[in-house]
This record gives structure tokens, C-alpha cells and sequence, in this order.
């Protein structure tokens, strides 16, 4: 099977367990919404989303966040993996940003020039916040995209380009969250039984299979 044919039943597929994508992360606009994306690097949804009410109380606008001193961002999101790193790149973030007008833009190289935002971060604020069609692959993606066989990429980068080629354009927004919510209930990365597998049962190779099953 090819992998624009295997891609079109997974994307079925997905559609019919997922039609509706909410955002994990809670947010208000697209700066909020950055901010959590910041966060979330090696750390739960979850967490981020038990943080964020009392960051966003206190800093809820990039002049807000300014303000702060690191110390006082690291005490509201201590619990938070890398937090030191992250509490220094939110106050610098949103001094970038007060310097460039005051708001998060969709534009490409602004959002990535901003402090401890990369090419992934900058795609989920561009697809969520702002619709512009993106495909954010994150580890998990990564790894049930090779899983699948729709991509052999060695790196997030070419599984990104090789996504991007066998899903649709228009399919891009809702399809890089469906995956991410089909890998957190049906795919996981450690003991998972691909022969029962919704996806994983027909799309992986019987080579791959064996693999990751141990036989």
C-alpha cells in the first residue's frame, strides 16, 4: 500500500474517532496560547494547564509579563519541567514582543526569532491561534508516523515534510491533533500491543511489528 493511500484511511479513520480537535491547552488569544506551548516542552498538558491560571492572573499580557522579574515567573511555574530556562525566555519573549508592536503576529520568522520558541512552537500558534495550515510534530508524531510506515524520516523535520506530502493541506490543523490524541488513548510508546492496535494492526509492517513486540 502506498503511503498516500495508507495516509487517506488513517486521516478517515481519525476523523471518525476524532471529529472534534480541542486544544489541550487552555488559552485566551494567541499570546496565551504561546505562552502554554512554551511550557508544555517535557512537561504534561495537564501540568501546564494546572500552572497557567495563576501565570496568566498575573501576566496575562506580554506588559504584564515584562514586569515580572524572572524570580517571580519561576515561583509561578516552579513545578514545571525546566523551568529556569522557561521563566527567562517568557520575560525575554514578551519584551521581543513589546518591542515588535505589542502582539503575537502570524508570521513565520518574527515567532520563531522570540525566546525559547522554535519551529514547533511556532507552528502550533500559527495553525491554532491563527488557522494558517501547519503540521507541529512533536516526538509522539514522530514516532506513530514511523510506526505507520507514512514516513521514514530520521528526524521531526522530514517526518514534517513527509506528513505535509501524504495528508492534505486543509487536513494539516485538525490531523496533528487527532494524532497526538489517537497516541495518548490507543498508541503508546512503551508495551503497546500493535496487533490490536486500531491503526497499528494493519499500517505497520509485519517487520516493525516484530520489532517492537519482541517476537
Amino acid at each position: 500500500m502506498r503511503r498516500a493511500e495508507k495516509a487517506g484511511i488513517i486521516g478517515s479513520k481519525l476523523d471518525e474517532m476524532y471529529p472534534e480537535t480541542p486544544i489541550p491547552l487552555n488559552h485566551i488569544d494567541p499570546y496565551t496560547l504561546l505562552v502554554a506551548v512554551m511550557l508544555s516542552a517535557q512537561t504534561t498538558d495537564k501540568k501546564v494547564n494546572e500552572v497557567t491560571p495563576k501565570l496568566f492572573e498575573a501576566a496575562g499580557r506580554p506588559e504584564e509579563m515584562a514586569l515580572l522579574e524572572v524570580e517571580e515567573i519561576h515561583d509561578i511555574i516552579r513545578e514545571i519541567g525546566l523551568a529556569p530556562t522557561k521563566a527567562k525566555n517568557l520575560r525575554k519573549m514578551a519584551e521581543q514582543i513589546l518591542e515588535d508592536g505589542g502582539r503575537v503576529r502570524p508570521d513565520w520568522d518574527f515567532l520563531e526569532s522570540l525566546a525559547g520558541v522554535g519551529h514547533k512552537t511556532a507552528s502550533v500558534v500559527m495553525s491554532q491561534a491563527f488557522g494558517v495550515p501547519a503540521f507541529p510534530v512533536d516526538t509522539h508524531i514522530h514516532r506513530l508516523a514511523a510506526r505507520w510506515g507514512i514516513s521514514d524520516g530520521r528526524n521531526v523535520s522530514k517526518t514534517e515534510r513527509d506528513l505535509k506530502v501524504v495528508f492534505p493541506e486543509g487536513t494539516w490543523n485538525r490531523r496533528h491533533l487527532q494524532i497526538i490524541y489517537f497516541g495518548r488513548e490507543h498508541c503508546p510508546a512503551l508495551r503497546h500491543d500493535l496487533r490490536s492496535c486500531p491503526i497499528c494492526s494493519w499500517a505497520s509492517t509485519k517487520k516493525r511489528i516484530r520489532e517492537e513486540m519482541g517476537d
